[in-house]
């Protein structure tokens, strides 16, 4: 298991993910950078806009199942947004 002190450059933009919840910081840079809103999420998820801001503001981590929902709502608003989400979260696991 990868602890928070791990670092996820983001490409090109060479943004840091490190300190909070992979997921949390990885949400907030996919939202601000596909300028998706925390309201647009929620309604896509079919869930209440307060679950959306405590993953944002790292107040809660996603679950894993919730995980797969935020990356399938993503691809349905910017795939785009979806796949930068999980490369953020995940990594480089399998290079190209």
């Amino acid at each position: 298991m990868l602890s928070n002190q791990t670092t996820f450059t983001h490409l090109p933009s060479f943004v840091t993910i490190k300190g909070m919840g992979r997921a949390s910081q990885a949400l907030k840079q996919v939202l601000n950078t596909y300028s998706i809103s925390q309201n647009k999420l929620a309604v896509a998820l079919e869930i209440d806009r307060s679950a959306v801001f405590k993953w944002v503001h790292n107040q809660r981590e996603p679950s894993s199942e919730a995980i797969v929902e935020i990356t399938q709502a993503l691809k349905t608003l910017n795939p785009l947004a979806a796949k930068e989400f999980v490369r953020l979260y995940l990594g480089v696991i399998v290079e190209d």
